[in-house]
């Protein structure tokens, strides 16, 4: 008998929430080839592209540092990574194994997290996760909101200057994925963040399901050990250091089982007849 308390979205053998662990565990071990390598600065962005078949390994390069993560169909951005619907059908804070989910009408995984050096973080004594999807990147408009100043540094600053190379705008920068970064909710329901406990060496990596259009934020607030709101907000520069980001292609041998998903197979009508000629 099922609990009120159960995951509402639950696997089913050979569904598409039944990930194939012991193929996505082949593909992490292969042997690899780096293809890319480069660094992003601190409170800065960049964007990349990953092709379908390769593996992307975010890096602490120096030390703890939280980063935004955007994710695109590289051929077609209206397809982008949907923070909210991923938070249903995995978790709220994700690890190996689980996928980022696109938007509707697409409804597939964009990737799949193949490796995490923080997956043994748990659940802390404050009942904080890592790698965060509820909360969403910081910005600009909140930060003239809040504390009356213009800071054209935040998340989603960085993000929009990023992407515009590839012809988007920040129309297209969305809700994140705030990877090494450790969340919850309070007792008043409310959202908290905390201090990133990863160390230089520290990744986290996901094999693209499909060709992505990659961008990512080193946030502005560092490793967030020091509070950016209320009265005891101050100046987080010192703590703020950049992310490495790594792309390389696996052993096309363990390849040989993979194939990119396809889009959600729903037609798409709505319950809409489609109208004919000459008929009232």
């Amino acid at each position: 008998m099922s609990s009120a308390t159960d995951a509402a979205y639950q696997a089913t053998a050979g569904g598409a929430l039944d990930v194939d662990k012991g193929l996505y565990k082949a593909i992490a071990e292969s042997d690899r080839e780096l293809v890319d390598s480069f660094v992003i600065p601190i409170r800065s962005g960049r964007a990349w592209e990953v092709p379908a078949g390769h593996l992307c390994r975010i890096v602490e390069a120096e030390g703890p540092q939280v980063a935004d993560l955007n994710i695109w169909n590289r051929h077609n951005p209206r397809e982008r990574m949907w923070a909210a619907k991923t938070r249903q059908l995995q978790a709220a804070h994700v690890t190996t194994y689980d996928r980022l989910w696109s938007n509707l009408p697409y409804l597939r995984p964009l990737v799949t997290i193949t490796g995490d050096s923080l997956g043994d973080y748990g659940i802390d004594s404050d009942g904080g996760r890592v790698h965060d999807l509820l909360g969403s990147r910081c910005d600009p408009y909140t930060n003239q909101l809040l504390a009356g100043e213009q800071f054209d540094f935040h998340c989603h600053s960085n993000l929009t200057r990023a992407v515009m190379p590839y012809g988007l705008t920040e129309f297209d920068v969305h809700d994140v994925l705030n990877v090494f970064q450790v969340t919850g909710l309070n007792d008043e329901d409310k959202y908290y963040n905390k201090a990133c406990p990863a160390q230089k060496g520290d990744y986290f990596e996901f094999l693209a399901e499909i060709d992505l259009l990659c961008a990512l934020s080193t946030c502005p607030g560092g490793d967030l050990s020091i509070r950016q709101w209320g009265p005891d907000a101050g100046d987080p520069l010192e703590t703020c250091r950049p992310i490495g980001v790594e792309i390389y292609r696996p052993d096309a041998r363990v390849l040989a089982e993979w194939s990119a998903p396809q889009p959600a197979p729903y037609a798409g009508l709505h319950g809409l007849k489609i109208p004919t000629w000459g008929q009232s």
